[in-house]
């Protein structure tokens, strides 16, 4: 794998397939899931996101599927879901076939309930001048004891035009300024930045590089500026980056991945696919 070993890749992509643009049915996608774990790969697979209103469906399906352990899950509510169906929806969760690892809420979600449940929360920031409240927020939940972490979305949707890379090298830099560890969700398919064909027809569209977050994670956690975080986001030679992070040491890694947790991905075999056409997962673990 690299010099650094397989830790950097171990469990970061969360399995995001009955979200856009993906869309599978959850009962495709838990069958696809599970195929995911029991894969040569499972090692870089987190759990599969669901959203709250479909714990109960998960259950059913987990329990169909007679795993030998509790399928592993987290749960997703979107903006504009309230508290009371987050609650619900993580009651309906049969744990018995089912572990709920996390939730993730938006920003502006009254999350005080949750965090007195322990449930451990992953917070979806706004951007613009709210998003320095919503990390200052969690960071106090966080010195309060609280098991919860940021996170920001890298891909473009509907109603959420695609960050350059200024903005999300603004938004790591606050995250790893606070102490904050966070996740990442949307558009990153890719190992390195590039510009690709439109999923559908329109001018192709830039995506980010998970090579280029995680070295841009080291950066600014190396007190580098959020100018000089950019630049390495904006790389698109991919020999540099990979040369980059073969030369990644232990302390290097646990600290990014301390740093930057996971991130959600509707086609899960998409970075993998070209981490390994890379050279970068030759000695994958098991």
């Amino acid at each position: 794998m690299t010099a650094a070993g397989p830790e950097l890749f171990r469990g970061l992509v969360d399995d995001a397939a009955v979200f856009p643009p993906g869309n599978l049915p959850l009962a495709v996608a838990v069958a696809a899931h599970l195929r995911h774990r029991s894969a040569p790969y499972a090692a870089l697979v987190g759990p599969l996101l669901v959203p709250v209103s479909a714990l109960s469906e998960a259950s059913a399906l987990a329990r169909e599927a007679a795993s030998t352990h509790p399928l592993r899950v987290g749960a997703v509510a979107r903006p504009g879901t309230d508290l009371a169906a987050v609650v619900s929806g993580l009651g309906n969760a049969d744990t018995a076939v089912l572990e709920v690892v996390a939730a993730e809420v938006p920003a502006d979600l009254d999350r005080e309930d949750l965090l007195a449940a322990g449930v451990p929360l992953t917070v979806e920031v706004r951007r613009g001048e709210d998003q320095a409240d919503d990390l200052d927020r969690i960071a106090a939940d966080r010195v309060a004891g609280h098991p919860v972490q940021a996170k920001f979305r890298t891909g473009p949707t509907p109603t959420w035009a695609w960050p350059d890379e200024a903005e999300l090298a603004g938004f790591v830099t606050a995250a790893v300024g606070r102490g904050l560890p966070f996740k990442l969700t949307g558009g990153l398919h890719h190992a390195v930045r590039a510009t690709h064909p439109a999923a559908a027809a329109g001018a192709p569209e830039e995506q980010h590089g998970l090579l280029n977050v995680l070295l841009a994670v080291h950066d600014a956690l190396a007190g580098r500026s959020a100018v000089a975080v950019g630049s390495v986001l904006a790389e698109r030679d991919s020999s540099g980056l990979v040369g980059r992070i073969r030369a990644l040491t232990d302390d290097d890694v646990a600290a990014i991945r301390a740093a930057f947790t996971a991130y959600g991905c509707c086609g899960v075999t998409d970075p993998i696919t070209e981490l390994a056409a890379l050279g970068l997962l030759e000695d994958l673990p098991t």
